[in-house]
């Protein structure tokens, strides 16, 4: 098969498109024709040489695809040749096959393309785990998404509205801020222009900053507020006030979900298909995908997210 290898720590140009040893199916593993597959902003770190896959993942980047199942191992009962699935992975999905434990697989949402639905797993898994799982939001409860127009932040923002939250996330342009008011934000800060602790107080923070926007996050929560923390974009070191967090008797969480084990993948997974497929199945929330490129062009889509104007997903397709 083909596959996308990053052949040296690098910009988008170390993506190149070889022929590889085709995934072997292990018991309990699902092997996916591959639709299309998501760009995320850990694939770039991990083409850049900062995020090595965990131990037996693939090489080749790709953390979410949509597909039809091919075949399936041992003890799979769960799934049949020719359903058609999308999967959460710890790495492999810029390729034409790929295979994954059955735990991480899913059903296509109802009234969701093929393709599309490689826009799903990574930004439902992470917003559900975190925001609802973890930070524990609540119906008629603040949550400030950072990041408002990506991957994530889309999801978040129509995952949190159509459970009753009130929503606010910072954007970089007015452009953007249009975009996540139209997915349902009630409020748009642009963090070029006002400082986010002065315009909010949320109950629940998704950040994916750290250091840079962390005693700004703390300002910015209300009384047994949940800052939680799933990115390091702007540092990985700073200063924590423990007096302002047990005023205030705040929490913060740091998490990650690719290096996790299967069976915990596997209950995020799964609670994801029973609170947040029936949403998406019903039109409340929705996939936003700001363009689809032959996955061959791989070198491309990372050059698109690099430059940071997408709003929602960037898809490689076949």
């Amino acid at each position: 098969m083909r596959a996308i290898e990053i052949t040296g720590p690098g910009g988008p140009e170390v993506l190149e498109w070889h022929e590889v040893p085709e995934p072997q199916v292990e018991r309990g593993d699902v092997l996916i024709d591959v639709a299309a597959a998501g760009v995320n902003r850990a694939d770039v770190l991990q083409r850049q040489g900062h995020y090595a896959p965990p131990p037996g993942a693939p090489a080749y980047p790709g953390l979410e695809v949509s597909g039809v199942v091919a075949a399936v191992g041992e003890d799979v009962e769960q799934f049949t040749p020719g359903d058609e699935v999308c999967a959460l992975l710890s790495g492999g999905g810029y390729a034409e096959r790929v295979s994954v434990p059955w735990q991480q697989v899913m059903p296509v949402p109802d009234r969701v393309p093929l393709r599309q639905a490689a826009a799903l797993p990574e930004v439902a898994c992470t917003v559900w785990s975190n925001v609802f799982m973890v930070g524990r939001l609540r119906r008629g409860e603040t949550l400030l998404v950072h990041g408002g127009a990506s991957g994530i932040g889309t999801f978040a923002v129509q995952l949190a509205k159509a459970l009753g939250s009130y929503v606010v996330a910072t954007v970089g342009s007015a452009a953007k801020a249009e975009r996540v008011k139209e997915l349902g934000a009630d409020e748009a800060i642009n963090y070029r222009k006002e400082d986010f602790a002065d315009r909010v107080t949320a109950d629940v923070i998704l950040d994916i900053m750290g250091a840079k926007y962390l005693a700004g996050n703390i300002r910015a929560l209300r009384t047994g507020g949940r800052l939680v923390i799933i990115g390091l974009q702007g540092g990985r070191k700073a200063e924590i006030d423990l007096g302002a967090m047990l005023a205030k008797r705040a929490s913060v969480h740091a998490t990650a979900l690719r290096s996790r084990p299967v069976d915990e993948k596997g209950v995020i997974v799964r609670s994801v298909v029973d609170n947040v497929w029936p949403l998406v199945a019903a039109g409340a929330v929705r996939p936003v995908v700001h363009a689809e490129l032959p996955m061959s062009e791989a070198a491309e889509a990372h050059r698109m997210l690099d430059s940071g104007e997408h709003v929602g997903k960037i898809l490689l397709v076949r």
